[in-house]
């Protein structure tokens, strides 16, 4: 993993990004689209980290800080990657950036049914606050 590198995503990564997710990520959201990542990097251009290894995509994590909440989303690492350090790195640069801009804590959005992903979560310090519940609803249909 010595070539390793996180940056921030550009216009050009989207479509790359997009179908990593397919691959990587556990489930789909509402805005897991071209237009919904390009809003996400146009608003906030250094909210969605890469991993790259060699060139090649490997990881993602979505480190939105709001002025008030620093929340995570779309930590995923390549199903032949995990394990190897990845998605370590991409959180010590999402919370890097949050210390950075103030924030406080850290939240992320994590699936119950993803067992795999709550001891990621729990072996880099988080842990699930069970007296919270989000409450959702869609805007658009």
């Amino acid at each position: 993993m010595t070539d390793l590198r996180i940056r921030p995503a550009r216009p050009e990564d989207l479509d790359a990004v997009l179908a990593f997710w397919k691959t990587a990520a556990e489930g789909t959201s509402i805005s897991d689209d071209r237009d919904g990542v390009a809003g996400l990097v146009a608003r906030d251009p250094e909210a969605l980290i890469l991993a790259e290894d060699a060139g090649t995509l490997v990881g993602t994590v979505i480190a939105g800080f709001d002025g008030w909440r620093c929340h995570l989303y779309r930590l995923a690492v390549h199903p032949e990657r995990r394990r190897s350090g990845i998605g370590s790195a991409l959180l010590a640069a999402a919370e890097e950036r949050f210390v950075r801009l103030g924030g406080r804590r850290g939240d992320a959005m994590v699936l119950q049914r993803n067992t795999t992903a709550h001891h990621a979560w729990r072996s880099s310090g988080y842990t699930p606050e069970e007296h919270w519940r989000r409450w959702v609803k869609p805007l658009v249909d």
